[in-house]
């Protein structure tokens, strides 16, 4: 038995195979939660075109950055699919290297992957605790946290914004008004004249349906 007891104790070989299985279970995971932010997304996309047609271009830009944000969580959990992939692909490589060399081997590739892999809040446990065990039997080093987080650029999000508008506008417009505004600052439909209380309690309706997609796809992309 090892320093580092019980982890030491299972073969090599049924390590890999367990360490394997654990990733193939955490990417139907990261799938799962790719397929929930694109449902939101869907929903996201209808109020939008709703706002539109009413006018409200301010409604028009909040939601148009949760999408953006949005995209941008489904890109990085397909590209943590990518490095679980990889992995899986440097484990099958170590299976071979235990049959000729008898033993496992460090690899730089896993390191990099599982460095990336740790920070992903969906499969965060479960890859700190593999990469403990990766420590234990030499295939990574102790990895040292990096927390830094590149800021949001407001400029850019604010122009990805008003193009990702205009491409929603373009499919409302070219159904009903006839053709799409160049720009989003082109004006919006008029909104149909309020009808007083009825007007007042739909719009409040409105907004909470807003905060509550804000809500949803804020706690999928955390």
């Amino acid at each position: 038995m090892g320093l580092f007891g019980k982890t030491n104790e299972k073969p090599p070989k049924d390590l890999i195979n367990e360490w394997s299985l654990k990733i193939r279970k955490e990417m139907r995971v990261i799938d799962r939660q790719i397929r929930d932010i694109q449902r939101e997304e869907e929903k996201v996309k209808r109020s939008i075109k709703d706002a539109a047609k009413k006018g409200q271009r301010d409604v028009c830009m909040i939601l148009a950055k949760e999408m953006i944000q949005s995209k941008k969580a489904i890109n990085k959990l397909y590209a943590s699919k990518a490095q679980m992939n990889s992995v899986l692909l440097s484990m099958k490589n170590q299976l071979s290297v235990l049959r000729v060399a008898g033993a496992l081997q460090k690899s730089t590739e896993v390191m990099k992957a599982m460095q990336s892999l740790v920070k992903v809040p969906e499969i965060q446990a479960t890859m700190r605790e593999l990469s403990k065990e990766m420590m234990k039997a030499g295939i990574i080093e102790e990895m040292l946290e990096d927390t830094f987080e590149s800021m949001e650029d407001g400029e850019e999000m604010e122009e990805a914004a008003e193009a990702e508008i205009d491409r929603i506008l373009f499919e409302i417009t070219a159904g009903t008004l006839g053709k799409a505004p160049s720009k989003v600052t082109d004006a919006l439909p008029e909104p149909e004249p309020e009808r007083g209380a009825t007007a007042a309690s739909e719009e409040e309706e409105e907004e909470e349906d807003i905060e509550e997609m804000q809500s949803r796809l804020a706690a999928l992309r955390s």
